[in-house]
């Protein structure tokens, strides 16, 4: 369990990385953190799938241009802590 109180039960937490934080962002509170805008405001960064820059608006967003997904915890939402699912992964439909 994740210990951060969002009842999701993935295993996963807000400390994660990778695939496994864009899943626990997807999923926290039901769901109700991923399209959240961020509070502090869009995070500028380029894509870890294929670098190009983009605004990360909320909690987890898609890049423009490939379909990346990434996500960033709400408890540090900084550009250098916007996590990437990989280059196969797609959000659940």
């Amino acid at each position: 369990m994740s210990q951060c109180g969002c009842g999701c039960g993935s295993g996963a937490g807000p400390f994660s990385k990778g695939r496994d934080l864009v899943e626990f962002v997807y999923q926290a509170h039901g769901g109700a953190i991923r399209g959240q805008e961020i509070l502090q405001g869009p995070l500028a960064t380029q894509c870890q799938g294929c670098g190009q820059p983009f605004l990360l608006r909320t909690y987890l967003g898609s890049c423009p241009s490939c379909g990346g997904v990434h996500a960033v915890a709400p408890m540090s939402p900084t550009a250098e802590d916007i996590q990437f699912a990989g280059r196969d992964y797609r959000l659940p439909s």
